[in-house]
């Protein structure tokens, strides 16, 4: 699979990136690459979080399990974003020691620093394109958050590579804590929508408006479609649910209906890819008359106003 494929490269990348960083740091000194060291530990606990939430979130449904497995993704993504609040933390409680209680020490190994920090970036850089395209393709929160994540270290790295430059020129150690303030406030800002997005579908909110707009059409579309009411709507990592009331003729047969049925649930999953539709098919007659005596709705049957609001 494509998405577990981005994944595992995700992982071996900041696998890599942490090896590199340590050995540099260590051998240096510098505080800030042992510092990046760290953060980089923190993306491959994350990395491997969405690598097994993205295999998990493929099984296919099971007794326990009907609706599948996918908001194992959406969970995977707000615990990604809760470790970037974490580290954007951390990054700001460091800063903030070092204007406080600045060090003649934090100087050394800038050399090093500033050469690890522009490769961490650069791999970064093109493996959060990456991601990103693959989430889009395959609509994966997961790898949707991982991408979002490697985002965020290239501008953490920048910002090292910033303040680091900065006081090598100047002279002044001042600098490289300044930039990370900068850098975590980003990071803060990013992991707060990141939240918010992997939290929507946890809680069952409702399709986007465009995305139920394209349901609607079709049920507008369709003549044989007298009127509709309580369309529902959920994701599930990358898979959409819809159910719908529809009214129909109340003579049409039974063979009849389920014919409009299935093709109003082919034409919804033409408009919209990965959704499992349900529709409940009503007589039109007697539903109208339940609606207006149990909830006071009189209802046209002019095209542009089929929509019964309860």
């Amino acid at each position: 699979m494509r998405k577990q494929h981005a994944a595992r490269l995700s992982v071996g990348s900041n696998a890599g990136l942490v090896l590199l960083k340590l050995i540099i740091g260590f051998g240096s000194g510098s505080v800030s690459v042992l510092s990046e060291a760290a953060h980089s530990a923190g993306d491959l606990l994350a990395s491997g979080i969405a690598y097994f939430s993205v295999k998990a979130s493929d099984l296919p449904p099971d007794r326990d399990h009907p609706y599948g497995h996918g908001k194992i993704e959406s969970i995977s993504g707000l615990a990604e974003a809760l470790l970037l609040i974490f580290a954007a933390t951390y990054v700001i409680y460091e800063a903030v020691s070092k204007l406080l209680h600045p060090s003649p020490t934090e100087m050394k190994g800038v050399a090093l620093g500033l050469g690890v920090m522009a490769l961490s970036a650069v791999l970064n850089f093109f493996l959060s394109i990456y991601l990103h395209r693959v989430a889009i393709e395959t609509d994966s929160p997961a790898l949707t958050v991982d991408a979002a994540h490697l985002r965020s270290d290239v501008f953490t790295s920048v910002g090292v590579f910033v303040g680091l430059a900065l006081a090598k020129a100047t002279g002044n150690a001042l600098f490289d804590p300044l930039t990370a303030l900068i850098v975590s406030a980003m990071i803060l800002l990013t992991a707060a929508r990141l939240c918010r997005e992997s939290l929507l579908p946890l809680l069952d909110a409702r399709l986007p408006a465009e995305e139920e707009k394209a349901i609607l059409d079709v049920l507008d579309g369709e003549d044989q479609v007298l009127a509709y009411h309580k369309l529902r709507t959920r994701k599930s990592g990358s898979q959409r649910h819809a159910d719908v009331h529809v009214l129909i003729d109340d003579h049409c047969t039974l063979v009849q209906a389920h014919d409009l049925t299935e093709m109003l649930e082919d034409r919804i999953r033409e408009a919209l890819p990965a959704i499992h539709v349900h529709i409940h098919v009503e007589p039109y007659e007697a539903e109208m008359k339940h609606q207006q005596e149990v909830h006071g709705v009189i209802l046209s049957t002019g095209k542009s106003n089929r929509k019964i609001t309860s």
